[in-house]
């Protein structure tokens, strides 16, 4: 009986530990305000939907090489000073995809105004291409924020 119940954790632990690695890089991205590391972790299998609200006002679904110019222009305006996770584990959970959530807060380059945001990262699983696996098999789907 024991056996049969550490198979079925083994598998949880797993995701939560591959789940932890892919939140920690979207902390280190937004800390270091890397738009590359960034696009590491976007879906390759599709498009990203992004809606942030004033100072930074966008809202569409555009391709992942799309989210990194995005990005770019946004750490080329704004510095990130503060980005945690609000818990350690995800707020909504299903078996194929995790909405993690964040507080990220961020100043104006040119006249120092701070603002902060709560964002929430929909992250999916995807199938791994024919012959290959990703380091990460967690990818950003969607990013939303709202004003705090």
């Amino acid at each position: 009986m024991v056996q049969v119940s550490s198979i079925g954790v083994f598998p949880l632990l797993l995701t939560l530990s591959l789940l932890s690695q892919t939140t920690r890089s979207i902390e280190k991205a937004f800390f270091q305000d890397d738009p590359r590391l960034l696009y590491s972790l976007l879906t390759t299998q599709g498009h990203v939907y992004i809606s942030l609200p004033e100072p930074i006002p966008f809202s569409d679904q555009i391709s992942p090489q799309q989210a990194f110019f995005f990005f770019r222009r946004v750490t080329a305006a704004y510095s990130t000073f503060e980005f945690y996770a609000d818990s350690e584990l995800p707020i909504l959970a299903k078996a194929k995809s995790f909405i993690f959530k964040a507080r990220w807060s961020f100043k104006n380059k040119r006249n120092d105004n701070q603002h902060v945001f709560q964002v929430f990262f929909h992250l999916s699983r995807e199938r791994p291409p024919t012959g290959g696996d990703h380091p990460l098999p967690w990818r950003i789907t969607e990013i939303k924020a709202e004003p705090l």
